[in-house]
């Protein structure tokens, strides 16, 4: 039986713990570094409906696009440029109401208007970052920030 990850949970800290609790047995096994954030954009994107869901992975001195589920996103990502660089030089999550208000945004696309970063840290080291964008304004708050963080501790214990 294939996992269903759409809910009608209308409170967001709910929706996440319903998901989480969900998500993880179905990559309990895996430890595919791709597989795992491949199977991770697509379940996010059926339990949230975000605008755009993706990874980007470090790779020498830069992010390089990893799986995704959206429009088609910028290549490489330079240490400290826009939000995700952000998130990856101070290794920390950033939360975005307004992307056009953020100092050096990197513009994939002009349909996002809200963004959420959080860094996928494992060994004190970060190897890559979780990026989800909304075409809304200020979708993203301090309870997706607590989750999202959550989710991605799940990840990196399961690839790294």
């Amino acid at each position: 039986m294939e996992p269903a990850f759409s809910y009608t949970i209308d409170d967001k800290a709910a929706r996440y713990e319903q998901f989480i609790k969900d998500f993880l047995p179905y990559i309990a096994d895996e430890h595919e570094e791709v597989s795992i954030l491949a199977n991770t954009t697509a379940a996010l994107r059926q339990a949230f409906g975000w605008f755009w869901i993706g990874f980007y992975l470090v790779r020498n001195d830069q992010l390089i696009l990893g799986p995704f589920q959206g429009d088609v996103a910028c290549y490489r990502i330079r240490h400290g440029r826009g939000v995700c660089g952000t998130a990856w030089a101070e290794a920390t999550t950033q939360v975005v109401p307004d992307v056009e208000q953020f100092p050096g945004h990197i513009a994939c696309s002009g349909s996002s208007r809200s963004e959420i970063v959080v860094p996928l840290i494992a060994d004190s080291k970060v190897h890559g970052v979780l990026d989800i964008d909304s075409d809304q304004l200020a979708t993203f708050d301090d309870t997706d920030r607590h989750y999202l963080e959550i989710l991605c501790r799940h990840l990196c214990e399961a690839i790294y």
